[in-house]
């Protein structure tokens, strides 16, 4: 298609039925974009919840959205996919003693892998989310770079750092330069049906966020109980499977010490949890493996980083070392509460990503 002398590109944009992501197709129509809406079917829930990314309404908001704007609307089946890629690893995560972030996973081998790949196979030069987050060129150094929107709390870089130049070069994110209040607004103004629609917060297929029955029903593994135990292999009481605790957890034990008790660490081999004083949760570093580096090509030794350990977490001061093939050692200037392995730290310099890895231990 031709607009004003020039082909007018292509973009395929993931639409969930939120509101973020029906403004952001909006927006790319309004940029002069040639953009097909598509809804990625991930997940068959026993109950098709209200909320659920994937439920029918969910289907249908993204549907009447595509209408109102003006774009063609498909629904894409990438069931299996996800189901390999992001429920089986949540589970093996979990049953393994690690607390994953699913979300990560979606977004690395989902919406920027295996629906680029789509966009690409229906002749499209880009895809699109509804991410706030921010992809520049750097004409000094030829890359591609993930920037921070401009409101922290919406700021959803922490769940992209996975993204390769190949990917961030295909890829728009219209919502960087954006607020939510902003969003709602323009949603309203254009009369879409999602502009006062609830976010999702729990995980999709996770219908009553209930991890551990979900995952003893997925995996139809016994999930046995074991030992609580102090640092130095006291046993202190039983624990009722290792699924239901993480790093930093103090609520919900089920264990009385005359004093406040925190999980401070998980021996799956043992089948044991770990429970120490708040002190103990706390860390001077980290060990990260699938490093994957955005903001250059590599790791100055030593250099002076934030690094951010949870998606909630503020980013800290601390310096990065390369130990290995994809492999990381962050020191911090204070130690940092909670660092769980099977979640991500994601380092910034200033405002861009610098690169980001699964947490494999505390140290």
């Amino acid at each position: 298609m031709k607009m004003g002398g020039f082909m007018k590109k292509r973009v395929m944009i993931g639409m969930s039925g939120g509101v973020d992501s029906s403004v952001a197709a909006y927006l790319l129509k309004e940029q002069g974009y040639d953009v097909i809406g598509v809804f990625m079917k991930l997940w068959d829930g026993e109950a098709e919840r209200e909320k659920a990314c994937c439920s029918l309404s969910a289907v249908e908001d993204a549907r009447m959205v595509a209408e109102k704007i003006g774009i063609p609307f498909y629904v894409l089946n990438m069931r299996d996919v996800f189901k390999e890629k992001v429920v089986d690893y949540f589970v093996d995560e979990y049953l393994n003693g690690k607390t994953p972030n699913p979300c990560i996973a979606c977004n690395k081998h989902i919406k920027f892998d295996a629906f680029l790949k789509k966009a690409q196979m229906l002749e499209c030069d880009y895809v699109a989310t509804g991410h706030y987050s921010k992809v520049e060129h750097d004409s000094e150094s030829g890359r591609y770079l993930l920037k921070k929107s401009d409101t922290d709390e919406k700021d959803q870089t922490y769940a992209l750092y996975n993204m390769t130049q190949y990917q961030l070069e295909r890829t728009l994110l219209p919502l960087g330069n954006y607020n939510k209040d902003q969003i709602r607004e323009i949603a309203a103004k254009i009369g879409l049906v999602t502009a006062n629609k609830p976010d999702s917060q729990e995980i999709c297929f996770v219908e009553d966020d209930d991890y551990y029955r979900f995952i003893k029903e997925y995996s139809q593994k016994d999930i046995p109980c074991g030992d609580f135990v102090d640092k130095n292999g006291k046993v202190l009481g039983k624990h009722r499977g290792i699924v239901k605790y993480t790093v930093g957890q103090r609520k919900g034990l089920g264990i009385a010490l005359g004093k406040p008790a925190y999980v401070v660490g998980i021996n799956a081999k043992k089948n044991q949890v770990i429970i120490g004083d708040n002190e103990d949760v706390f860390k001077k570093g980290l060990i990260a493996k699938d490093f994957n580096l955005i903001y250059c090509d590599e790791i100055e030794d030593g250099m002076t980083v934030y690094a951010k350990v949870r998606y909630s977490a503020k980013a800290k001061k601390a310096n990065i070392y390369k130990i290995g093939r994809d492999k990381v050692k962050i020191v911090f200037e204070n130690a940092e509460r909670a660092i769980t392995p099977g979640q991500s730290v994601v380092i910034y310099k200033g405002d861009y990503v610098f690169g980001g890895g699964i947490i494999e231990k505390a140290i």
